[in-house]
């Protein structure tokens, strides 16, 4: 595609950079500049941009440039099209500035902090992992004792911090607008309006909707990216005027704060409960029900005993009456605030005092003033775009949107791009994909792990609609990984486990829950074998590494060939299925059970297999 290059110039590091550019920094949520966040800002907002000349035409024009909208700009061009990217904020998202990325770093250093903390709590008459520490010099070494030494982990926060934002400004360039002009797409920096089915204008920074120097696009298909942000509510005095923390401000901290309340028991908010802990900080989780309201129960009970076990505290039944701020941050200090609360725990109300209010109660869609009513499309003020299973607007055909913005759909990194291709292929090449044919997997990366998977539901009319309770009657089959040889040498995993529930009565796998310090990788194979037809017994027949958590996957096999076949077993080895059932129950070294395979899987999977059989949000356990 040929078209006019954009131009720009560069950040710079304070104290050089001019006051209005720090300020403009804050106001995108990106701080300090230093030289880390400098690199970033190069490469995803640069500060004065000179946008290209516009096409006469677009054969795709995207709103937004996130994961959604940097896939779909991006392949349509790879494809041959006209695209082009209207870039508002940052490239790359939440995921790349305030959300996945940043997360997982602070989450690495968080887990070595735990680990460290392990040794040195046993250390020196206690350590199995034969790890000792000497004071030493050229001259001579001294073993470190607890009988003269006192032990301590030290926390760099500012470090942490810093390699973020370093590791941060290495991925950028990937979602910088560099490498989208290298693939030949178009980026615009500013605010894309809709002004007719059929145009959007870019309201270039500083300037107002309708200005004549704003670029006009024309468009034969446009895709909405624009993504979401996080829940503020409005209901509670106070919390509007105190300076409390979202994701989008999180990962600007420089000091660790002493105490953080975190509002909401979701992803977020039990990641970073978990990371700061780490870190040293008094977390407090105040929840109005329970932790993943709408996943599992028994991996929310698992997850909560870990993170009570590494001192957050959880307070239930939550109503939030006040919050009240004592002091603002300065240069030297973090803010103060107090939070005015009921809950389960206390029969009279209580207030938490914290340095740090994180807010972590989901996402909004953003679909405010993006000229939608004149491009006619139907949408949510809070869900987002009303659109059907070919991530089409439901009232206008020319217009499609994927990611956070789309009402009823798995707001995930993962999601967003899967989406994107959906929409490329149906827009530009006259596909019929849909998105009800996608199996998504979804991570909460605490440790350990929460991995699940679900679909996109659909009516009758093939628009999107939010998840529909299943009252199918279900077969649930589990696994416990504290008999997994590789749990057991990694002396992890002792309350974790595999849970897949199949239709009734058949090895078709509907869904799967992991609890796991590897749930993440583990639960592709079972997304894998959902989106091909593969069966459970299928997935069992599939050889796996020794030793591997993943092995548990295909335990949860053992209950389901006993449960259909009800066959006795013959030998480890042997070819018929009982054998394979022996070994796949027997985990090698033990039943179940723990005991010897030789002596327990006939009586377990032979002639009586005891099962108990329940109905949905229960569990198929082998006794």
């Amino acid at each position: 595609m040929t078209s006019s290059s954009s131009s720009s110039s560069q950040w710079k590091e304070s104290p050089n950079a001019s006051t209005s550019d720090e300020t403009l920094a804050k106001s995108l949520s990106i701080w300090p500049l230093d030289a880390y966040n400098v690199d970033l800002l190069n490469e995803v907002r640069h500060k004065e941009y000179d946008n290209p000349t516009p096409l006469e035409i677009y054969d795709l024009v995207v709103i937004g440039a996130g994961a959604g909208g940097l896939v779909s700009s991006r392949q349509a061009a790879r494809r041959g099209a006209k695209s082009c990217m209207i870039s508002s904020e940052l490239a790359g998202g939440d995921c790349l500035n305030a959300g996945c990325v940043p997360s997982k770093a602070l989450l690495r250093c968080a887990k070595l902090i735990r680990e460290a903390k392990k040794v040195v709590a046993n250390t020196p008459n206690n350590n199995e992992y034969g790890i000792s520490f000497l004071i030493s010099n050229n001259n001579y070494s001294e073993p470190i004792t607890t009988d003269h030494h006192q032990l301590e982990v030290n926390v760099d926060f500012p470090k942490i911090m810093e390699r973020m934002r370093k590791l941060r400004a290495q991925i950028a360039p990937i979602d910088g607008h560099a490498r989208g002009d290298s693939l030949g797409t178009q980026t615009f920096q500013g605010k894309g309006v809709f002004t007719s089915p059929s145009t959007i204008e870019v309201v270039e920074h500083g300037k107002k909707l309708g200005d004549e120097s704003n670029p006009k696009l024309n468009f034969r298909k446009a895709v909405i990216a624009t993504g979401g942000r996080p829940i503020v509510p409005d209901n509670i005095p106070g919390l509007n005027e105190a300076p409390y923390t979202t994701n989008l401000s999180l990962f600007n901290l420089q000091q660790l704060p002493k105490r953080m309340v975190i509002l909401g028991a979701g992803v977020v908010a039990l990641e970073m409960a978990q990371a700061f802990a780490s870190f040293g900080t008094e977390v407090t989780v105040l929840q109005r029900s329970r932790l993943l309201s709408k996943g599992d129960d028994e991996a929310a009970k698992v997850i909560q005993s870990t993170l009570q076990d590494e001192g957050v505290k959880f307070l239930s039944g939550v109503s939030v009456h006040e919050v009240t701020t004592i002091s603002q941050a300065t240069d030297d200090n973090l803010p103060l605030m107090s939070v005015s609360l009921s809950c389960a725990e206390h029969t009279e109300s209580i207030s938490l005092d914290c340095e740090c209010l994180l807010l972590a109660l989901g996402r909004t869609a953003n679909v405010e003033s993006l000229g939608l009513e004149s491009a006619g499309v139907d949408f949510h003020h809070s869900k987002g775009i009303l659109v059907n299973d070919f991530s089409q607007s439901i009232s206008n055909p020319n217009v499609y949107a994927v990611g956070d913005c789309v009402a009823d759909v798995f707001r995930l990194t993962h999601m967003s791009g899967e989406m994107a291709k959906v929409v490329v292929q149906n827009a530009l090449f006259k596909g019929q994909w849909r998105l009800s044919s996608l199996v998504v997997p979804a991570v909460m990366y605490t440790d350990p792990e929460y991995a699940t998977i679900g679909k996109i539901n659909v009516d009758e009319n093939d628009n999107v609609v939010s998840p529909i309770e299943n009252k199918e009657e279900l077969d649930f089959y589990k696994a416990e990984l504290q008999h997994n040889d590789r749990a057991i040498l990694d002396s992890s995993d002792k309350t974790s486990f595999v849970k897949i529930c199949c239709k009734k009565g058949t090895g078709t796998i509907v869904g799967c829950t992991i609890v796991s310090t590897r749930a993440g990788e583990m639960i592709n194979e079972v997304s894998l074998a959902m989106k091909h037809n593969i069966g459970l017994e299928g997935v069992g027949r599939n050889i796996h590494s020794y030793p591997t958590l993943g092995e548990a996957v295909m335990g949860c096999v053992g209950a389901e060939v006993g449960l259909l076949v009800g066959a006795g077993v013959g030998c480890l080895v042997g070819a018929v299925v009982g054998a394979k059932v022996g070994l796949l129950v027997g985990a090698g070294a033990g039943c179940l059970d723990g005991a010897v395979v030789g002596a327990e899987v006939g009586l377990l999977v032979g002639a009586s297999v005891a099962l108990y059989k329940r109905v949905w949000g229960c569990l198929l356990a082998l006794v």
